[in-house]
């Protein structure tokens, strides 16, 4: 049985660790009105991981905007495709798993919308899952490419993007049977080599987030 994380222990720390926990616990996280408004809640068997926004400070919210960025450009120069972009926004599958992306893409028709009198998370038995999620790895890669990978094989996303930012490297993963296996061309976005986006990367060094993507504009239209 996973034992219970006294509520105690709940309000002295929001650190990114994962901790042994029951979905009542998280529930107890989610709906807390003393708990503060900018967090990012996981949830997988078993486990459950706090994040605060704003934890991994100015160089993950950089890289953060720059991807933001990078899909609006592909987009934009693709504009034959439908998508619907989304970051931290909760999803649930109700009593099994949780979880509130940096990036989360939607491709085509099926995206969740949200009216008046709903609950604003995204309940994965009503809508499908995104076709892409990604997380931003500043000082989290172990969880990122360990924990958070089997969360989201679990929840069936399709394709699984681990920006390595210290390193400078874009780990993409495609789900097959069930199992993540690393692939070097994206099938959200197709044809989008993997490397490109380490080169922006390597721009993002040398300059800004804005003047990164304006480069990967640049190199996309080339494509």
């Amino acid at each position: 049985m996973t034992a219970s994380i006294p509520l105690s222990e709940k309000k002295l720390s929001i650190a990114p660790q994962w901790k042994p926990a029951t979905w009542a616990d998280y529930e107890r996280y989610r709906d807390d009105p003393d708990m503060p408004e900018r967090v990012r809640l996981f949830f997988h068997d078993g486990y459950l991981k706090v994040n605060a926004m704003g934890w991994e400070g100015i160089v993950h919210s950089e890289v953060n905007q720059l991807f933001t960025m990078l899909i609006g450009v592909w987009f934009m120069v693709h504009p034959e495709q439908t998508a619907h972009l989304l970051g931290g926004c909760l999803m649930e599958k109700p009593d099994k798993n949780a979880a509130a992306p940096d990036v989360m893409l939607y491709i085509g028709e099926g995206v969740p919308h949200w009216s008046k009198g709903e609950s604003r998370r995204i309940d994965l038995e009503r809508w499908r899952v995104p076709d892409l999620v990604g997380e931003v790895s500043d000082t989290t890669l172990a969880s990122d490419l360990d924990e958070m990978k089997q969360l989201y094989a679990a929840l069936g996303i399709p394709e699984y993007w681990v920006i390595n930012v210290q390193g400078r490297q874009v780990l993409a993963f495609r789900l097959v049977a069930g199992k993540y296996q690393e692939c070097d061309v994206s099938i959200a976005l197709p044809e989008l080599p993997i490397d490109l986006l380490e080169q922006v990367l390597d721009r993002l060094a040398e300059g800004t987030n804005i003047s990164a993507a304006n480069w990967f504009m640049q190199a996309i239209a080339k494509l």
